[in-house]
């Protein structure tokens, strides 16, 4: 299975915010932390914001904190909020696409069952199992 890049910065942009919990971080310093594009940045974090993984803030000492304790927020669940409309096949998709194996394919259950697993064994990991070591404060 392929993750999209979206998945893999968000969860880069949560392994930051892992390593301090509690703490604010802006998009822009995220972005520059990591060397990606705050505008792609900004719409992962309103992704995971509408997901109720993270709190955005406004305004002076603002930016995104963890809803939650890194201990409680399970990667299986992240990754299926961030690969949310992202069909691992076509005929997964909303339309079904154009597949001329439609009612007699035996390969869409077994994905179907894969990608459970994919994400079920994420779920046995938390974000705190994956958080960034805490940087020294030279």
């Amino acid at each position: 299975m392929r993750l999209t890049s979206f998945t893999d910065y968000g969860l880069r942009m949560l392994m930051r915010m892992a390593s301090a919990p509690g703490s604010a971080f802006s998009t822009a310093d995220l972005a520059e932390e990591f060397g990606l594009s705050r505008n792609h940045l900004t719409k992962i974090m309103q992704q995971l914001a509408r997901g109720g993984v993270v709190e955005t803030r406004r305004g002076g000492g603002g930016g995104a904190v963890l809803n939650r304790d890194p201990a409680e927020i399970r990667l299986g669940d992240v990754v299926r909020l961030l690969e949310d409309g992202q069909a691992l096949v076509e005929c997964f998709g909303p339309t079904g696409g154009d597949c001329t194996l439609e009612g007699c394919c035996r390969l869409k259950g077994r994905l179907r069952h894969a990608e459970a697993q994919f994400l079920a064994e994420l779920n046995r990991s938390t974000l705190r199992d994956i958080a960034l070591p805490v940087r020294d404060a030279a």
